[in-house]
């Protein structure tokens, strides 16, 4: 039944695989990235660099397109150029940098204006070295006190999130405690000064959600905590260079239908970058586990046929693996509780991967 009801795409897709250049092991029987497509990405160190062998990681999966946190700020050309050449040289393009380290500018303090120098002097050269979006956070405080390890299939580890074990922290005092008013004026004064240096560089921004989206952490409240704070954002200055980080796990785990929300920024070209995953909600923004992408509440065909619908063709990241066994055999493992690394990711984008190929298939149908 599969193969006849696909049969009628078929022939769009070898056109479209005969129309591009390819390896010769790729075949024409199932569609593949394009330059009009989501593509499947996965993170990168850059600590020392990048490294052969994390090149090989990828690639050796299928994945052609990398993201990583970036230098201090700011950033340089001659330190960022020979990681871009060299991912280049081997097929793979740096689609996403992590920018951080302008603290006085998130809680509008003194020396935030020589921050955001810095940080418009990173996106230039961002822009120079032709990295096409950098990430970002706005946290007040991100909870993290709320995760825990949970045990899942087989005794794979996973990550719970419970509201109840930090409700009552009080505030840190290097953070203090901040109203939503005073987190979107600290915002508002960033964005106006940074997204005109973001447009002359063909740059766009991605401002990642609130994840956990609590409503309060240690005192303080989160402007990107709901859906209504996403869609504020993209009002203080109306530009594509000031999007969002799609997540469609955070999307559930605030109880709203990712499909929905993927549709309204994507058809406002505010969808700068994509997280995908898929929890398993118990109470909406208080309480969930992150398990496997194959058994949360998000329908994840629904969200990669709603990106390819849109025409979306920056990065899509599966992120948080899961702790398996065979990760857990080849030492510690940073990061999560219950989190995993390199088989966990593998499995994970191996899902992503066949998620897009199918919505592929169903789009030209």
């Amino acid at each position: 039944m599969a193969a006849t009801a696909l049969a009628p795409v078929l022939s769009p897709v070898l056109a479209a695989a005969q129309a591009e250049k390819k390896p010769w092991w790729l075949g024409d029987g199932m569609p593949q990235e394009s330059s009009g497509t989501p593509k499947i990405a996965s993170a990168i160190s850059l600590g020392d660099g990048v490294t052969d062998k994390e090149i090989r990681g990828l690639v050796q999966i299928g994945v052609y397109h990398a993201l990583s946190g970036g230098p201090k700020i700011p950033w340089e050309v001659n330190e960022l150029q020979p990681i871009v050449d060299k991912l280049k040289a081997n097929g793979v393009q740096l689609g996403n940098l992590m920018i951080a380290g302008f603290t006085n500018t998130l809680y509008g303090r003194p020396g935030r204006d020589e921050e955001i120098e810095k940080v418009k002097h990173s996106i230039e050269t961002a822009g120079k070295v032709g990295v096409p979006v950098v990430e970002y956070n706005f946290y007040a405080h991100r909870a993290m006190e709320g995760y825990f390890g949970e045990t899942g299939r087989g005794g794979a580890g996973l990550t719970g999130s419970d509201y109840d074990r930090m409700k009552n922290l009080p505030p840190l005092p290097e953070e203090g405690a901040h109203t939503l008013s005073e987190m979107w004026a600290n915002i508002t004064y960033f964005l106006k000064a940074v997204i005109p240096a973001a447009e002359k560089s063909n740059v766009r921004l991605a401002l990642h959600p609130n994840d956990p989206p609590y409503p309060l952490s240690r005192g303080s409240q989160q402007i990107m905590g709901t859906v209504a704070g996403w869609k504020h954002l993209i009002t203080i200055v109306d530009s594509p260079s000031n999007g969002i980080t799609f997540d469609c796990g955070v999307t559930r785990e605030m109880g709203e239908d990712p499909v929905t929300v993927c549709q309204y920024f994507g058809s406002r070209d505010r969808i700068n970058h994509v997280h995908y995953r898929n929890p398993h909600v118990m109470k909406p923004y208080v309480k969930y586990d992150e398990g496997f992408i194959d058994e949360g509440d998000v329908n994840m065909l629904a969200v990669m046929r709603e990106l390819v619908k849109l025409k979306y063709t920056r990065e899509v990241y599966p992120e948080h693996p899961r702790a398996i066994d065979y990760d857990r055999e080849r030492g510690p493992i940073p990061g999560y509780p219950g989190g995993g690394g390199y088989a966990g990711n593998l499995y994970d984008i191996a899902y992503a991967k066949a998620m897009l190929q199918a919505a592929l298939l169903l789009e030209r149908h």
